[in-house]
């Protein structure tokens, strides 16, 4: 018994279905006030692709292609579910699936850009000094 993903109410088919605007006003409010501000260049050129991508899926073109962009503070909308865009995180190309849940979402927020730090172990080659104790 799985739920249907809702956002704000409404399936994901609505969401597909409405305008740009209509969507825009489910938004939370800092969400909301970027999108009315408009989309940069970039942004403005990858959801091209975005779409140009879904057009090529839906006629049957089974090539994988990657999406991979420098612009971590995107909104994922609604078109974006299902897709695997590789967002660069300052090093490399981080792989992030698209799933309903992220709709509103940043892009960057799913491709970290710090690692977790592992510190050594203290003890036998913890620190270049320990290199020079007896083993006794």
């Amino acid at each position: 018994m799985s739920r249907e993903f809702t956002y704000r109410g409404y399936t994901l088919g609505n969401l597909l279905k409405m305008s740009m605007d209509e969507f825009i006003n489910l938004l939370p409010a800092r969400e909301r006030r970027t999108m009315l501000r408009g989309l940069s260049i970039e942004e403005r050129k990858f959801l091209e692709e975005v779409k140009k991508y879904r057009l090529r899926a839906k006629k049957g073109g089974k090539k994988e292609v990657k999406l991979k962009t420098h612009c971590r503070g995107i909104i994922i909308l609604p078109e974006m579910v299902g897709l695997t865009i590789h967002v660069h995180n300052g090093k490399e190309f981080v792989p992030v699936k698209i799933v309903p849940e992220m709709i509103g979402h940043r892009l960057g927020e799913y491709a970290m850009t710090n690692k977790i730090v592992k510190h050594g172990k203290p003890g036998m080659g913890a620190t270049r000094s320990s290199m020079y104790v007896p083993l006794k």
